[in-house]
């Protein structure tokens, strides 16, 4: 199948790539590199320098590509950047998202599949582990944005023939994603600890978040594109762990003398969020397999070899 997948350089995306690839899927990346890296991006793979908020030259990989299918994951993905530039966040987290509908529709792609947020959506104040039934209630810019796509993508998905799947993730973390980066603690406490420096967790990090390993959500959105429906499906593990308990872990793994310190808390920032996967694993036969203790010594691994 020919496969068009968004924000392909980044970290999510081109582990994504990798397998559609090894599956024998031709693939064509988008990635405008403002986070990405043009080095994740597999070499079997078409690469296209575009930013999905520019709709003339996004149409110009259509005329070029065709593709049947589109993974999405381009995206402004920082909470705090959301809540300082909210305009900024709805250009490319739903003005994107709309470009790329309107283009799938008009070439007649035959499935969308959408990386959402968990969390982000349900807010605080829901039942947890979270069940896609729950009310939505964002409490950024970002989660606001992503449920405003998802909307989006449920409108053209019931006025077209385009099928549609929106993952809401957890917490992603594993090989590839930016230590130096807003989204992602695991990532930026392994790159400071394993060069001994302090790390600094924001609030009292009793916060809790549901950690799923980046090969788990690859594995999932390969189970998406198996699918006939169009849905909407978590992607965690139902488990929480506070930051604190993440940064203690990885202290012992890292073996880091580095001090752990405490900062104000971010706004917008939720206190709890732990995602159930029962419906995907009902529905399309997914469940997460990497323990996080196994997750973060494979993440402190990568890390080391390649810093």
């Amino acid at each position: 199948m020919k496969i068009l997948v968004t924000g392909g350089a980044g970290f999510i995306g081109s582990n994504l790539v990798d397998a559609l690839i090894d599956k024998g899927h031709e693939v064509a990346v988008v990635d405008n590199l403002s986070s990405g890296k043009k080095e994740n991006v597999n070499k079997k793979a078409i690469f296209f320098e575009v930013d999905i908020t520019d709709k003339d030259s996004l149409r110009g990989v259509f005329e070029k590509f065709s593709p049947e299918a589109i993974f999405h994951l381009a995206a402004q993905v920082s909470v705090r950047v959301s809540c300082e530039k909210p305009a900024e966040d709805v250009k490319t987290n739903v003005i994107g998202t709309i470009n790329l509908l309107e283009l799938a529709v008009q070439n007649k792609v035959k499935k969308f599949i959408f990386s959402s947020t968990g969390g982000a959506i349900y807010g605080d104040g829901v039942d947890r582990p979270t069940t896609e039934k729950a009310k939505e209630d964002p409490v950024s810019p970002y989660g606001i944005n992503k449920l405003s796509s998802e909307k989006f993508i449920s409108f053209f998905a019931k006025s077209s023939s385009l099928q549609t799947v929106c993952l809401r993730y957890a917490n992603v973390y594993g090989k590839r994603q930016d230590p130096h980066g807003e989204a992602g603690a695991v990532a930026i406490f392994a790159g400071l600890m394993l060069k001994g420096k302090p790390v600094t967790i924001y609030g009292s990090g009793e916060q809790t978040r549901d950690f799923v390993y980046v090969s788990d959500v690859v594995e999932a959105n390969l189970a998406a594109l198996d699918s006939d429906q169009s849905d909407t499906y978590n992607v965690g593990t139902g488990i929480e762990t506070n930051i604190n308990d993440i940064a203690n872990l990885m202290k012992e793994i890292t073996k880091s003398t580095g001090e752990i310190k405490h900062a104000t808390g971010k706004p917008g920032e939720q206190l709890n969020s732990a995602l159930s996967f029962a419906k995907i694993k009902e529905n399309l036969g997914f469940e997460p397999k990497t323990k996080l203790q196994e997750g973060l010594e494979e993440t402190v691994n990568y890390f080391e070899q390649t810093s």
